[in-house]
């Protein structure tokens, strides 16, 4: 729990970033909300191209934490912040100069264009404060500091809630500048965090990186970064694609569709949060365990916060669908975006059920040090049902946005019972790195 909490409050903080959003542009119309929806998953698209050394520092670091080796430690991370940081700035670049090609990649209408493309190139523009971001705060997080990138959000939350009410609707002074106002203050609140995170990383866990230590440039360990990092981003970026292929098809669907699921998808993220909390938090420890090679503690510790981490999010799940279409409400005044998202948040409810299992074993199995069985199972079964079948039932069935839903519903289900099996038969033990 000392390690969940801290962790939970950062990724509220971080949901709320974009709920606030939303919230904040759907004053400015349906449509603001739809396209600021479509060219947000782009830069989570990207984002998760800056996890992936991110990924493998967590993993890496945490069993190297566990089992005492301070210098490898320093060498995995001072690597994995000269990588990020060109990939950074790179990325960074492209989606500054190709945002209207990219989105008319995705089929955005032409009356949505100029506010998303806005939003995409300011945003994308400053994306690398998350490359460098995301590799402070795996590190800390390895080594149990979990309260500096808490708040590092929490500050973070505020920078955004403050520019978005100065320049969206011009307060103080201020232009009233919409959808570009909220870019503006999204990218303020990112290089925000990264100093933030920067400061406490330098003053309390990596102090220095003797020059000595990269000479000769340390290969294992960044081929451990590799290792760790490519079969687990290749998972997270065959989801997040799969699902950029499925909003393409909603936004096929109508208007209406692509705002109720950028709605629901944010309102039920909040859902998940605890649960996601707990694993990440047990996730540390099940590094540091089999860092020292007690995989047995480690198994039984996993199970232990995979049913709290149940509990928790069916609970959720089951008060948000009865407050649905009070939530909706709040956002919108269109009836049918409210009964259509009334109805998703109870598919939400078993949705949940497979989410959590997936994201359990999927996590855990590589704290252990099993990566490549997560990643072909999710890449499988995202392409083939999350995509193919939705397709189908959605689009030539006439299904729409319902029984799009209810296929995410399948698919997370199935992928969570053949990773839980995995974890339960004990492929994993004996693949420590350290």
């Amino acid at each position: 729990m000392r390690l969940t909490i801290p962790i939970f409050m950062e990724i509220a903080l971080v949901a709320l970033v974009g709920f606030v959003d939303m919230f904040m542009l759907s004053s400015c119309g349906d449509g603001a909300v739809a396209a600021v929806g479509l060219a947000s998953q782009i830069v989570m698209l990207v984002f998760l191209v800056y996890r992936f050394a991110a990924s493998g520092v967590a993993v890496v670091c945490a069993q190297y934490h566990g089992a005492g080796l301070r210098k490898r430690l320093v060498q995995v991370v001072g690597v994995a912040l000269i990588f990020n940081a060109l990939l950074g700035f790179g990325m960074s670049a492209f989606l500054c100069l190709n945002a209207e090609t990219i989105l008319r990649m995705m089929g955005l209408r032409e009356e949505l264009m100029a506010e998303g493309a806005a939003y995409l190139r300011i945003t994308g523009a400053f994306s690398f404060f998350q490359a460098l971001g995301f590799t402070f705060s795996s590190s800390l997080r390895s080594v149990d500091r979990v309260r500096s990138p808490m708040v590092a959000t929490a500050v973070a939350n505020i920078v955004n809630v403050v520019g978005n009410y100065l320049l969206i609707y011009g307060h103080c002074g201020c232009p009233a500048l919409g959808v570009v106002g909220a870019a503006w203050a999204t990218a303020a609140s990112q290089g925000v965090s990264m100093m933030i995170l920067q400061v406490h990383h330098t003053r309390v866990h990596i102090r220095r990186y003797p020059r000595v230590w990269f000479r000769p440039f340390p290969w294992r360990e960044f081929t451990g970064i590799f290792k760790i990092g490519l079969p687990a981003i290749g998972e997270e970026m065959s989801y997040c694609l799969s699902q950029a292929v499925t909003i393409y098809f909603i936004n096929q669907i109508s208007t209406e569709a692509l705002t109720t699921r950028t709605y629901v998808a944010n309102s039920v993220m909040f859902t998940y949060l605890f649960g996601v909390s707990a694993i990440q938090a047990g996730d540390i420890l099940v590094g540091h365990l089999i860092g020292q090679h007690r995989d047995n503690v480690a198994y039984l510790l996993g199970n232990f916060f995979y049913r709290r981490a149940m509990a928790v999010s069916l609970c959720c799940s089951g008060a948000l669908a009865l407050a649905g279409p009070w939530v909706l409400g709040i956002l919108t005044q269109n009836s049918e975006i409210i009964r259509l998202g009334t109805i998703l948040f109870w598919i939400d409810c078993v949705l949940e059920i497979g989410r959590i299992r997936n994201i359990f074993a999927c996590w855990t199995l590589r704290a252990a040090g099993d990566v490549i069985y997560p990643m072909t199972v999710g890449i499988t079964f995202q392409w083939v049902i999350a995509v193919g079948v939705f397709w189908v039932v959605a689009i030539p069935l006439g299904f729409g946005l319902v029984g799009a839903w209810v296929v995410f519903a399948i698919d997370e289900n199935v992928r969570g019972c053949i990773l839980l099996r995995r974890w339960h038969a004990k492929a994993w033990f004996g693949k420590s790195l350290a």
